[in-house]
């Protein structure tokens, strides 16, 4: 048989064979989307947010997604263009003319990719910032402490019956003036804490939990005692490290009441798995009656914040001030 014709024998299996790994994809996927809810979509794997800062990360992430399928379109557009047009059954020609460059479409090749990286980090360094941005006076603030392998929480605030000034709280020592400044006066504030072992009484959650007030801006200020954690509210949308030694901040203002996970979201030893914790949005009335409920459990002042801060994080901090 001619070289042409063993061609054509060879290439008829995989046309027939072409319909069914078609209908085999289309049936996966169908069968692999069908608890998947459609009104869901539209934020492309992320959960609902839950605060007011939340919508611009998912504005960006929906953004991205766009960009990529954008350039995916472009580029497979290319692909099929090239395996369609220039397929050697339909030109004849056994070997194609031979291209050594091609300045026209390798200066597009090269600025097009510097353009959306450009436009990438603009949006995501605009939306970092004002993510990370601190108002001068929150209105709560929480220092969230990690270590091996649980979280521990110190409520920041003046409650009612309890003494104390945070300011000068020896187991707060190690935060950085600039976020002491902020704190409010007189503040003797309480704490919580948990194990491996601790769960959320109302639903059997694993983890502490982490009590706020809807409508009301908190204040996270993140340290550690030990190596590096990451403090993760998935429907916040956003995590931040809790490196020792390097307290970090970040604000969010809640706005639906419910009960949320968390969890670290940094490889931090062998037990990582275990640190998880949960985040309770209630009213601020039900807000301050919990902060008095832990006050009357005993649990007054403050657990130990961490690792003091290092020299490093201190003299970058100036840099920035």
């Amino acid at each position: 048989m001619s070289p042409n014709g063993s061609d054509r024998s060879s290439r008829r299996p995989m046309r027939r064979k072409l319909p069914q790994v078609l209908t085999a994809g289309l049936i996966l996927a169908t069968a692999t989307g069908c608890s998947y809810n459609w009104e869901d979509f539209p934020r492309l794997g992320m959960p609902t947010p839950v605060t007011e800062e939340a919508p611009r990360i998912l504005s960006l992430w929906q953004g991205s997604w766009a960009a990529a399928l954008a350039t995916g379109v472009l580029v497979w557009g290319l692909i099929l263009w090239a395996t369609i047009f220039h397929r050697r059954s339909r030109t004849k020609v056994e070997v194609p003319p031979q291209t050594r460059y091609n300045m026209p479409i390798e200066a597009l090749y090269t600025v097009t990719p510097l353009i959306i990286v450009s436009v990438l980090f603009y949006f995501t360094a605009r939306d970092e910032s004002k993510l990370l941005e601190l108002t001068p006076k929150p209105a709560h603030t929480v220092n969230v402490v990690g270590y091996q392998w649980s979280w521990g929480f110190n409520y920041i605030e003046n409650v009612p019956g309890v003494p104390g000034d945070a300011k000068k709280a020896p187991n707060l020592a190690t935060l950085p003036d600039r976020y002491k400044d902020a704190l409010p006066d007189n503040a003797g504030g309480v704490y919580d804490y948990g194990i491996p072992g601790t769960r959320n009484p109302q639903n059997g959650d694993p983890g502490p939990t982490l009590w706020l007030p809807k409508g009301e801006k908190v204040r996270f200020i993140l340290t550690s005692r030990d190596v590096i954690h990451s403090f993760w509210v998935v429907p916040f949308l956003m995590k931040q490290d809790v490196i020792p030694g390097h307290p970090n901040a970040f604000e969010v203002t809640p706005t639906r009441e419910g009960t949320f996970r968390g969890k670290c979201a940094e490889l931090c030893g062998v037990d990582h798995s275990r640190m998880l914790f949960n985040v309770k949005v209630v009213s601020p009335e039900r807000y301050q009656q919990h902060l008095k409920e832990l006050a009357e459990k005993g649990q007054t002042g403050y657990i130990p914040s961490g690792i003091a801060q290092t020299d490093p994080a201190r003299n970058a901090e100036k840099k920035q001030l």
